[in-house]
């Protein structure tokens, strides 16, 4: 099974979807005039108070709803496999997949607002599948993409967090996996039968935090291996394009790759970690308070700038320096534990970087439910949604007692299934969406 799922994973994300990936990257960078550019002025509206106009969140609180689910293990975990099995060089296509995707992430939060319906109850849903529906008129491509959603809320959004929460409770202190996936089970069950502004409160109050813990530790183990960051860039950036070999033995074998493998798996990790193009942060965005598309699509898309341009960069630069100044350091560690080699260098580093992994995870698991909630909404209505809710929390555990490589070939198959009709949506309908301008 597994082999069959790498087979058709290695086809689709060794050419078509990175192509047609960085293809909208690229385009909407250069059609939205480097909206790139105005990320300060992003930053700058995420905290301003925008509470007279209509909607359910306030921009921060749909920003932070986004991070939730965008930063998770993929920050920690996803990058870690990315360098075992891409190279440095995954790092540098992760980075610019963040970089070059925050013009998408703007295209298709703007899209998602512009379409986004008010219900009975004044709240508001949109996203892709209501832009496939009103602005396409495209209803079985909008259920389609539903459908996806919903199956990615139970993997990239579920089971690869919860697998990482029970993996990591029974390393650091041998915790039974069984027990910690019904703790985290019925945690974020509680949190999530709160409803929007259930999961908009806790995630205002814990990304934040959560991410600003994380980053001051990396920050640590780039001061300590300082002398190292200048060699770990230009590795980074040469291992990009030409086959490389970092001088650390990892189960057993070498981090070494192709161009073509720091490609597949730097872009694919790119896409897990910030989700652009995939369409699930344009669902969070439908909901905010905003006079106009343009203000919290670009709001929205600082979310990648965080996620992906920030912290992914970090983490892949504390693993390569730690790599360079002690190659053993990660001797008998798997692919998936190259940072936690790298923070096993300070004072109960292994304690920190758990308790990020886990606060990490647990925030993902809160905001993808959201996604998942209202992909189920568009197809059975509101009626069904107290039913998702409960098999959510049964996938909660289900994830975190499965097998971790099962889980993230799975999450990248269903990712790419996710991102074509969203990518098809965006081309489509380029032409409704504006520049940001002042």
């Amino acid at each position: 099974m597994i082999d069959f799922l790498k087979s058709i994973n290695n086809f689709i994300w060794g050419v078509p979807l990175p192509v047609l990936l960085f293809g909208c990257h690229i385009y909407f960078t250069f059609r939205l005039k480097g909206v790139q550019r105005h990320i300060g002025k992003a930053i700058q509206l995420s905290v301003t108070p925008n509470s007279d106009e209509e909607g359910d969140l306030s921009g921060f609180a749909s920003l932070t709803a986004t991070l939730a689910a965008t930063i998770g293990t993929g920050n920690i975990v996803g990058i870690s496999t990315a360098v075992a099995l891409g190279g440095p060089g995954a790092i540098f296509w992760c980075w610019l997949t963040g970089l070059l995707g925050m013009a998408t992430s703007y295209a298709e939060c703007y899209l998602g607002i512009l379409f986004r319906r008010k219900t009975s109850d004044g709240s508001f849903l949109g996203g892709p599948m209501y832009a496939l529906e009103y602005g396409l008129n495209k209803k079985w491509l909008a259920i389609l993409f539903s459908v996806f959603t919903l199956m990615a809320s139970c993997g990239v959004g579920c089971s690869t967090q919860s697998r990482a929460v029970t993996e990591t409770a029974k390393t650091l202190w041998n915790l039974p996996e069984i027990a910690v996936g019904m703790i985290v089970a019925i945690i974020v069950g509680f949190v999530i039968v709160g409803g929007v502004q259930s999961i908009g409160k806790i995630c205002s109050r814990l990304v934040p935090a959560m991410g600003l813990f994380y980053i001051l530790g990396c920050i640590v183990l780039l001061i300590m291996n300082s002398g190292y960051i200048g060699s770990a860039l230009e590795i980074i950036v040469k291992s990009a394009f030409t086959s490389t070999r970092l001088p650390a033995a990892v189960a057993g074998g070498f981090i070494g790759s192709t161009i073509r493998s720091a490609a597949r798996y730097g872009i694919a990790r790119g896409l897990f970690t910030n989700e652009s193009g995939l369409g699930s942060a344009a669902i969070a965005a439908a909901g905010a308070k905003t006079s106009h598309p343009s203000r919290q699509a670009l709001i929205s898309m600082s979310a990648t700038f965080w996620d992906t341009v920030i912290m992914c960069a970090i983490t892949g630069l504390v693993i390569v320096t730690n790599i360079l100044k002690s190659p053993g350091s990660v001797e008998g560690y798997s692919f998936a534990e190259l940072t936690t080699a790298a923070f096993d260098s300070l004072p109960l580093g292994n304690i920190f970087l758990g308790l990020s992994l886990i606060a990490f995870a647990v925030a993902t698991l809160i905001g993808w439910s959201y996604f998942g909630e209202k992909a189920v909404e568009y197809i059975f209505g509101k009626s069904r949604i107290n039913t998702y809710r409960l098999l959510y929390i049964i996938m909660i555990y289900l994830g975190s007692i499965m097998s971790l490589e099962l889980v993230w070939e799975v999450t990248d198959l269903v990712n790419a299934f996710m991102a074509l009709p969203n990518l098809i949506c965006l081309l489509l309908l380029r032409k409704k969406i504006l520049p940001y301008s002042d």
